[in-house]
């Protein structure tokens, strides 16, 4: 029998100890970080129904319709490979108990390199942790390598 899969957060972590009881409900990711690793996961496995959950209630997108946001997100995730991530730096909550985590998503669309670099925002929500927003970047819009940024170096 082959090895179960590794996730595809790059995690190093077989999904089924990693990011699968996020995505079936089974529990919450417990740091800002776990969070960030299972939606890129979802896109991947395309689990559009935890991408939805795991948005933050002040996220822009929760007041739009749920099967509409759904139909989307399954559109984008079909439409893409995501071959890796890789985590560069997060910090802990601050005084508003905002968490943030900065990583270089790798993404493609049709052999097309769609691959950026964000710093995202996490607050919980009193069940969990949840995606607030973020602030994207360009590999080619970047002075350097992008797994050499750091949240204190990441151009505003």
């Amino acid at each position: 029998m082959p090895p179960a899969p590794l996730c595809p957060c790059s995690s190093g972590l077989r999904y089924r100890q990693c990011c699968a009881p996020y995505h079936r409900g089974e529990a919450e990711p417990p740091d800002a970080e776990a969070l960030m690793r299972s939606r890129y996961s979802a896109f991947a496995l395309r689990e559009v129904a935890w991408l939805w959950k795991s948005l933050h209630p002040d996220h822009p997108d929760r007041s739009r319709p749920e099967a509409e946001m759904l139909k989307e997100l399954r559109t984008y995730a079909q439409g893409h490979q995501f071959p890796g991530l890789v985590v560069m730096d997060r910090r802990p909550p601050d005084e508003r108990g905002v968490a943030q985590v900065l990583f270089f998503a790798k993404v493609f669309e049709r052999g097309k390199d769609r691959s950026f670099v964000e710093r995202s925002d996490f607050r919980h929500d009193g069940k969990g942790w949840r995606y607030v927003s973020g602030a994207a970047r360009l590999p080619k819009d970047l002075a350097g390598p992008p797994e050499a940024l750091t949240l204190a170096t990441f151009p505003e």
